[in-house]
């Protein structure tokens, strides 16, 4: 699911402080108030436009529909059975996307992003080396039942096959400019090195493959024997030995991301869960290099010696993060987390929060639940800086904190778990409230 655990470090338990040059107590307060119970490792919440349903993803295979603050019995959608078997105590793979068409009143189209039974399309490493393939498919909602999805209406948009369990990414969105998004981790394993990878250079760096990338592409359409088609305005379509789908690269594992609801341009936050000594928070654009794996958030990187950072390296052509942290695995003085959850740029009613990003970390350890919650700050020098969010309603420590939401107010939401796996129905979706 989202990275949770860097695959073969160990994670350590820190004092917390905060990022270098950002406060160190809490400015901001919020309660969290519940407003769904009982999910299933909650992955994502979304409205769809000009409806006031919220439909909620869960990790295992269902898509729920919450409607007047009550969840409805019967899933929207149930794709189980084409998910692979997933680990109850912990796993990265499952039903990872939802989003919605924009002219879904009109068509009823959605699409799901899924890890899947390997397609390895006779290709014998993969079927001997590989996990699983991450899908994105295309629904129809029912003729007959706006609450129920058309299970055989299934149209396969995109497959990757996956080298590792882990790293999947899968957060997809579609943008203002109505093209489909779709967020790809680097194939899983660490330090983006070892099957499935690039040796010399990364997945993250390298152009012929869609791992580790930022996807753009036009559902409404098709190019050639592609299922969807190739926006004429993405950034590498003319470049050799390139895929045109790719719209931002260098990215290691982006886990949630969303595009500013206030902004007409494409402005998309991703929170990329780095190695063992940072975690980030970017602000991608068209053709950007995010720096994996020749960077760790701020700093260089040598993937033979991840916790060892190069003093120099080759920074040219590469977008930094906005926001940076110290990572608890390799870096537990003045540590925040071991796996950033990226969030939402506020646009609610509270207008002393508009205009702020308020995302996450999962924990501050693997052992037990310690969820985090920051929010970033634009100042007017076009700087970034975090804070910690006090949780005023909450007595211990928050839950696992999986990802946000976002509805068309405005408002944010934070998604939970109180265990580290796909394991019941216990888990609750809380409203940021001041």
């Amino acid at each position: 699911m989202n990275k949770f655990l860097k695959f073969g470090a160990a994670v350590a338990a820190a004092a917390w402080l905060a990022l270098a040059g950002a406060p160190a107590t809490a400015q901001t307060r919020v309660k969290l108030e519940p407003v769904a119970r009982g999910i299933n490792t909650p992955l994502a919440m979304v409205q769809p436009p000009g409806d006031p349903r919220m439909f909620i993803v869960e990790q295992n295979g269902r898509i729920k529909i919450l409607e007047g603050g009550q969840l409805k019995a019967a899933p929207f959608l149930d794709v189980r059975s084409k998910i692979k078997a997933l680990f109850h105590d912990f796993d990265e793979r499952g039903l990872l996307g939802l989003a919605f068409h924009p002219k879904f009143k009109e068509n009823g189209k959605f699409y799901v992003a899924y890890s899947a039974h390997l397609d390895y399309q006779g290709d014998l490493g993969q079927m001997l080396w590989y996990d699983h393939s991450n899908v994105v498919e295309e629904y129809t909602v029912s003729s007959t039942d706006r609450n129920l999805a058309d299970p055989s209406s299934a149209r396969r948009i995109l497959s990757t096959a996956w080298p590792q369990f882990n790293h999947n990414g899968h957060w997809i969105g579609f943008g203002p400019d109505g093209m489909l998004y779709v967020s790809m981790g680097d194939g899983g394993y660490a330090n983006d090195w070892g099957i499935g990878h690039n040796v010399t250079i990364g997945n993250g760096q390298d152009m012929t493959t869609n791992l580790g990338k930022i996807l753009r592409i036009d559902v409404d359409k098709r190019t050639g024997n592609k299922p969807y088609g190739i926006p004429p305005d993405n950034p590498f379509v003319s470049t050799r030995n390139a895929n045109p789908e790719i719209w931002a690269l260098g990215l290691r594992n982006p886990w949630r991301c969303s595009f500013d609801m206030g902004s007409r341009a494409a402005e998309l936050y991703c929170g990329d869960v780095q190695q063992n000594s940072f975690e980030e928070v970017s602000l991608i654009g068209r053709g950007q290099n995010m720096g994996w794996r020749r960077m760790e958030g701020n700093a260089c990187f040598d993937y033979q010696k991840p916790d060892d950072h190069p003093a120099t390296c080759d920074k040219a052509g590469l977008t930094p993060p906005i926001l940076v942290y110290n990572n608890c695995t390799a870096k537990p003085q003045g540590c925040l987390g071991i796996s950033v959850t990226g969030g939402y740029v506020y646009r609610g009613a509270n207008a002393a929060w508009r205009g702020k990003y308020f995302f996450g970390d999962w924990s501050k350890g693997f052992a037990e639940m310690d969820g985090q919650l920051f929010v970033g700050t634009k100042g007017g020098d076009g700087k970034w800086t975090m804070e910690q969010v006090q949780v005023t309603n909450m007595t211990g420590k928050i839950p696992y904190v999986l990802a946000f939401a976002q509805d068309a107010a405005g408002e944010v939401y934070v998604l939970t778990s109180i265990t580290t796996g796909p394991n019941g129905s216990l888990d609750t979706i809380y409203k940021i409230v001041p």
